[in-house]
């Protein structure tokens, strides 16, 4: 329990990022982050040092997301929850129609790709994990989600100057 405590602070912001780049929605992400650390601190026990922690809160939070997907018949493409900005972070009309633009031929890319590809490119980017985290996840090797990674990050750079 004490370990879980110690990662509780890194781990949870990129547990936070996940569940909202999956869900676009502050306190679903939020209340999605809470299940998961309360099911961690309740199954610790069951944590056998096989993987990392975190890969093991991350194997919880991908569960839990799709349970949440199948009580809620989860159907918004994921071009409509990304695509929301906060106003915050826009300084300019210009600003806004730049970033939105942007984001919406990125996520527009990204939304193309098959359900493997685009898990691999939200749990590197958003959950900010390891080649060999994101390997033991999706049950495949540590060099398998680097290649196919990187393979991937060429082809929307591609796609991008294309578009742009």
């Amino acid at each position: 329990m004490n370990k879980l405590e110690e990662e509780y602070e890194e781990i949870h912001p990129r547990i936070y990022a996940f569940f909202y780049s999956k869900t676009g929605n502050r306190m679903t992400a939020q209340d999605l982050c809470q299940d998961t650390f309360y099911e961690a601190c309740k199954n610790i026990g069951s944590f056998n040092g096989h993987s990392t922690l975190s890969t093991w809160v991350f194997s919880i939070a991908t569960n839990l997301l799709k349970k949440y997907y199948r009580k809620n018949k989860y159907q918004q493409s994921l071009m409509q929850k990304l695509a929301e900005i906060p106003e915050t972070e826009i300084h300019s009309l210009e600003e806004l129609a730049e970033i939105n633009e942007d984001t919406k031929i990125l996520l527009h890319h990204i939304s193309k790709l098959d359900d493997a590809s685009r898990e691999i490119i939200l749990l590197r980017i958003y959950g900010e994990l390891s080649f060999a985290e994101i390997g033991i996840l999706i049950g495949k090797s540590e060099n398998y989600a680097r290649v196919t990674f990187h393979r991937l990050k060429l082809k929307i750079q591609k796609l991008m100057e294309v578009t742009l």
